[in-house]
């Protein structure tokens, strides 16, 4: 199979135009998921990080989420060379202007006037197509980091028929690092030791080799931007496009959010060899002479330097109800919508849909059945499953609050979920996949010894655990059963467990989430086994639910927009209510 990427600037292959991290809260599952898949981005990261730190630690498990500061051109320049040593991927600079059906095939044209016939075409925009800049009441066509657009390509996807909307997102300021005066800020380090993002490296392998710093908007900065407000493209309407509803600009924040006095600010290297630092939490469309305004009342930065000054810029994406779970397009065979086309937020949640959107491309071409990834085994399969069946009307975000499985679906297990799938796909190689076996291995002994073995009572474990703020012990006691008490770890009982192996640091994490939290577990998997048994439920393809009687009218036109595969899925359908659900099963089983 031959494949190409077309590309309008080959040096934008990879680049992270907004925020120069990886991963965050529930974006980390995304990343660890796609690694697991046998994708890259877990392990270009890992390649490349300044810091990592481990987030939401002091909460459970399940919400914990791993994120790296990278190294923006190093991070795009090592994305950029795998490309171009991929077997049978070609990687072209090139506007692809029109897109259009030729037969059993799809015929691309570029602005170059070259045309290809393709099986299938994966759409994948980001924020290029129909770009436009805005900065105060200065506009203009324009991709992120005063990159080409895409400007006609939109046109030609209106012809086929798909429906587009308008969204915005914004990027903060780029300053010199020597402006800044860094005494007295609060300093962000990185966790030792640092967790790897891929499955295939080791955390003796990784160091952080920098610092972030946080400071805060004060009553001055919100002074300016109010007084100010009125020449913010966003409030004078000039912008068309929805923005983004969890990570609004800061004179969204300020309007949205007036009672707070302050809001918190990151200050985050944008590499090793260049002195811009990015000012993580500070997007803004207001004019320049305003944002240098308010960014010098922020401490810190009274004198600050501003090298890329923030700016919001607006672009075209699709309406994901257009498409099936598996990304493919309902109405057109063999063209599929990835990444923020798919009207999604983020590098991790545009990574993970083109890596589906790739996979179910391939499958369909090479006549095998296309996958789906559901809601129950994957934070990518709800992250497409909430795009396609309720769809958005601002950009997407994962957040852990999003699964109604986050404690089945950690970001440390994503490997026993979704590896097998991988091998099963074929894109998790040998080593890869003994690595996985061998790790699984390992954690099996481990529960095995931690059932079987003893502590008996002693002065030295009392001594542990009452320390620990839980009661000491006057019997033997499991390992397994110490594990279960919320307040000991592994690392607590170190010293008295003198057969403990010498297992990687994941294993023991692993077994420890298993048993302190064995039954919420098991009480989510049963919750999964039922919502499987709902979702086993398929609704025929050729459907009319305007004729199905006791159908509301809202559930007849959600259902025949939507198209859902089955009853799980039409539940979830945003107007269909739990009393139409039970109108479509009374009507399946009279089938």
């Amino acid at each position: 199979m031959y494949t190409a990427v077309f590309t309008i600037n080959m040096d934008a292959v990879g680049n992270c135009p907004c925020n120069p991290s990886i991963g965050g809260t529930a974006k980390g599952h995304l990343v660890r998921e796609i690694d697991a898949l046998g994708g890259e981005m877990g392990k270009t990261t890992d390649e490349t990080f300044l810091q990592s730190r481990m987030l939401n630690l002091g909460k459970g498990p399940a919400v914990h989420s791993l994120r790296a500061q990278i190294d923006r051109n190093h991070y795009a320049r090592v994305m950029k060379h795998k490309l171009e040593l991929q077997e049978n991927l070609e990687v072209k600079q090139a506007e692809v202007t029109d897109i259009k059906k030729d037969g059993d095939l799809w015929l691309i044209t570029t602005r170059m006037g070259a045309q290809y016939k393709c099986k299938a075409v994966i759409l994948a925009t980001g924020t290029f197509l129909g770009g436009k800049i805005f900065v105060g009441d200065v506009n203009f066509e324009s991709g992120p980091d005063g990159m080409f657009p895409a400007s006609f390509l939109t046109a030609s996807l209106k012809e086929l028929g798909i429906p587009l909307r308008r969204f915005k997102t914004g990027t903060p300021a780029r300053v010199l690092r020597s402006s800044i005066n860094f005494e007295g800020l609060e300093v962000q380090e990185g966790d030792e030791p640092v967790v790897p993002f891929s499955y295939m490296n080791s955390e003796k392998e990784l160091k952080n080799t920098a610092v972030c710093h946080v400071s805060w908007t004060n009553s001055e900065t919100k002074r300016i931007i109010e007084e100010n407000i009125h020449l913010s493209p966003l409030y004078a309407g000039i912008i068309e496009g929805v923005g983004p509803r969890y990570c609004p600009s800061l004179e969204d924040k300020i309007v949205r959010f007036s009672e707070k006095p302050r809001h918190q600010l990151f200050i985050e290297p944008c590499g090793r060899d260049t002195e811009e630092m990015y000012l993580q939490g500070m997007s803004s469309s207001l004019p320049e002479h305003v944002q240098i305004a308010f960014y010098k009342t922020i401490k810190g930065l009274e004198n600050v330097k501003i090298m890329r000054s923030a700016y919001a810029i607006e672009y075209d994406c699709v309406d994901p109800q257009a498409l099936y779970a598996t990304l493919e397009f309902k109405e057109h065979p063999g063209l599929y919508g990835a990444g923020q086309f798919n009207g999604s937020s983020g590098y991790e949640e545009a990574a993970a849909q083109g890596l589906v959107a790739g996979i179910n491309a391939a499958l369909k071409i090479l006549g095998r059945e296309q996958v789906v990834f559901g809601r129950d085994n994957s934070y990518i399969g709800t992250l497409i499953d909430d795009l396609v069946t309720k769809g958005c009307q601002d950009p997407y975000r994962m957040m852990t609050s999003r699964s109604e499985y986050r404690l089945v679906l950690r970001q440390d297990n994503a490997d026993e979920r979704l590896t097998p799938l991988g091998r099963e796909i074929g894109l998790v190689d040998d080593e890869r996949y003994e690595r996985f076996l061998k790790k699984q291995e390992m954690k099996a002994e481990e529960l095995k010894r931690a059932e079987s073995i003893v502590f008996p009572p002693s002065e030295k474990l009392n001594e542990i655990l009452v320390k620990k703020g839980t009661s000491p012990l006057n019997t033997g006691i499991r390992l397994s059963e110490l594990l279960k008490r919320p307040q000991i770890t592994y690392d607590d009982i170190k010293e008295i467990d003198i057969t403990r192996p010498d297992l990687p640091r994941a294993v023991f994490e692993a077994v420890e989430i298993e048993f302190k939290y064995s039954g919420y577990i098991k009480r989510q998997k049963a919750d999964i086994s039922e919502m499987r048994r709902i979702e086993n439920k398929l609704l025929p393809e050729d459907i009319d639910y305007s004729e199905i009687k006791g159908l509301r009218l809202e559930a007849r036109e959600k259902l025949n927009k939507v198209r859902p595969v089955n009853i799980g899925q039409a539940s979830r359908i945003s107007g269909v209510s739990p009393a139409d659900i039970s109108v479509l099963l009374i009507w399946l089983s009279a089938k």
